[in-house]
């Protein structure tokens, strides 16, 4: 379904936990995925719901081009429309509050930080070189309608960053779910739902655990086969 470029940026597993983490009401028809990278969580979204229209945002040229092959391979094109466009000029390619829920698996390094990897793809997939979280909470906060719903995943030690950002643009935390490689040691990961101008009050989900010895657990093998995290 998904093809992987030789060199540059290549899909992981956090897509696929993301896209199992959103839940999706009956009457949502619309959605965006920002940073939708070569389009892995968009095309699940249209691929599992039938009644979702999808807009997946990608600034860099050759993995929007990626993604749209993507599209044109699952037959989607009617469903899913990828946009070369940068998510911190929303307001230049979509109108405000127009959207039922947006997705995003951001960059999770402030520039400068941890392992920078020498391609310029996978760098801009892994640090904030074209836009930080507040960007990406920003352009989430400026489609969603009222009672809309924002699914991020993000790195566990930046629990923090997250969630103020998103109360700042006031998508109110209401669901999280720690993401662990293993039962015993510490979280990895964070998975976050938001609600726009939604009321305090989160619940706070089973941890996930990535392995059960060297194999990956049921649950996130389920992930990969079309089931929920």
């Amino acid at each position: 379904m998904l093809p992987s470029p030789v060199v540059g940026y290549r899909h992981s597993l956090d897509p696929f936990l993301l896209a199992s983490f959103v839940q999706v009401k009956p009457s949502d028809r619309r959605a965006a995925d920002l940073g939708t990278g070569s389009g892995i969580i968009a095309l699940q979204l249209a691929l599992r719901y039938a009644d979702i229209t999808v807009t997946g945002v990608e600034l860099q040229e050759s993995l929007a081009d990626l993604a749209r092959q993507n599209v044109a391979l699952n037959n989607l094109e009617a469903k899913l429309v990828i946009l070369n466009k940068d998510i911190r000029k929303a307001a230049e390619w979509a109108s405000p509050q127009e959207v039922d829920l947006v997705v995003s698996n951001p960059p999770y390094r402030i520039a400068g930080t941890g392992h920078f990897s020498p391609d310029p793809g996978r760098a801009a997939a892994r640090h904030e070189l074209a836009g930080g979280l507040e960007d990406f909470v920003a352009a989430a906060a400026y489609l969603l309608k009222n009672g809309g719903r924002f699914f991020v995943i993000y790195l566990a030690e930046r629990l923090a960053d997250l969630l103020v950002a998103m109360r700042q643009k006031h998508l109110e935390p209401k669901r999280l779910r720690l993401v662990h490689s293993r039962n015993g040691e510490p979280a990895k990961l964070v998975l976050v739902e938001g609600r726009r101008a939604g009321k305090p009050g989160m619940k706070v989900d089973p941890p996930l655990f990535i392995y059960a010895g060297e194999d990956y657990t049921p649950e996130v093998l389920a992930c990969y086969q079309g089931g929920g995290a």
